[in-house]
């Protein structure tokens, strides 16, 4: 995911996609041990998207920001 689809999932969601890549991340660490994969640039991709929901997660922090729910997008008619 791109950081602007990233920013637009609130804090559960960033969290939940956190623990994803997490597993994801473990998974890959693995196949590339056990040599079962034919990618192993997967995972820099990867860590690369998890230092994205970190920086993101933090940001909102320091800027005091609780996204419990996705920024609502007025509808104009």
């Amino acid at each position: 995911m791109k950081s602007k689809e990233l920013r637009e999932l609130n804090n559960e969601e960033l969290e939940h996609r956190l623990d994803e890549i997490e597993e994801e991340l473990f998974n890959l660490r693995f196949r590339v041990m056990a040599n079962v994969t034919d990618k192993p640039a997967d995972i820099k991709k990867t860590k690369i998207e998890k230092a994205r929901i970190l920086t993101i997660l933090r940001e909102r922090q320091l800027q005091g920001i609780n996204y419990s729910a996705p920024p609502s997008k007025k509808q104009e008619k």
